[in-house]
């Protein structure tokens, strides 16, 4: 496995100092995707071998606390839990960002105490899953995962990227409903990366109004709810 890194970030992963590692490679087709290049790509096009990774993180064991990994989906990667193994051996907290998709090996990463956060990203409302995320099955994987965090004691959140097109009133109270009392869910504004999956004309970004009133439907079940980027 070959990865992407940006070497600094103060918004991958709240409340701390980090560096975002991107794995290549997903198993859904969402349209609106910013990062093309990491859901169809090769683990050869990545710019770091994992010798190399190690090697910059070494040298950032004072001046990090946290490493989120994203991508891509990390857990398609069946070695996920080594390389992230090796990341706690040096110290870092570990944020992973998921699709949802794979809860029994995120339960498999929790129970081994390998991951200090996770963040989920929440498609749409259910009727609307198959279409927003390229795939016909996610739907009843991701309920699995919800099911798991809101259950146990993990820090997580949710989140959404609200985008024209795939997003229209009604839907977040159906996600509300879905996901009612979780801990921590954002809904953030779709902006063209220039490097979006398929790109059509109906796709695009929302005003602010738009997700205020997005925001409206989902606090009633989601008091916290917030909107992120702003």
């Amino acid at each position: 496995m070959r990865f992407g890194l940006q070497k600094l970030t103060l918004l991958d992963y709240p409340g701390k100092v980090a560096c975002t590692i991107f794995s290549c490679g997903c198993n859904y087709r969402c349209p609106f995707c910013h990062n093309a290049m990491l859901v169809t790509g090769r683990d050869e096009d990545m710019a770091l071998s994992r010798e190399e990774l190690f090697a910059f993180l070494k040298t950032r064991t004072k001046i990090l606390d946290g490493v989120a990994i994203t991508g891509g989906e990390p857990l398609l990667h069946a070695d996920m839990p080594d390389l992230i193994r090796e990341i706690k051996s040096l110290g870092f907290a570990v944020k992973l960002d998921t699709n949802g998709s794979f809860p029994e090996a995120l339960e498999k990463l929790i129970s081994a105490k390998l991951i200090d956060r996770v963040a989920v990203d929440i498609k749409n409302c259910p009727a609307k899953y198959a279409k927003t995320s390229g795939s016909e099955s996610a739907l009843e994987k991701v309920r699995q995962t919800v099911e798991l965090l809101m259950q146990g004691n993990m820090d997580y959140e949710f989140r959404t990227t609200v985008v024209g097109g795939f997003h229209a009133p009604g839907d977040f109270v159906e996600i509300g409903k879905w996901i009612a009392g979780a801990k921590a869910y954002f809904l953030q504004k779709f902006t063209d990366s220039g490097e979006v999956l398929a790109l059509n004309p109906e796709m695009g970004s929302l005003t602010d109004a738009d997700l205020e009133g997005f925001l409206a439907e989902v606090k009633p079940y989601v008091p916290g709810a917030a909107i992120r980027g702003r």
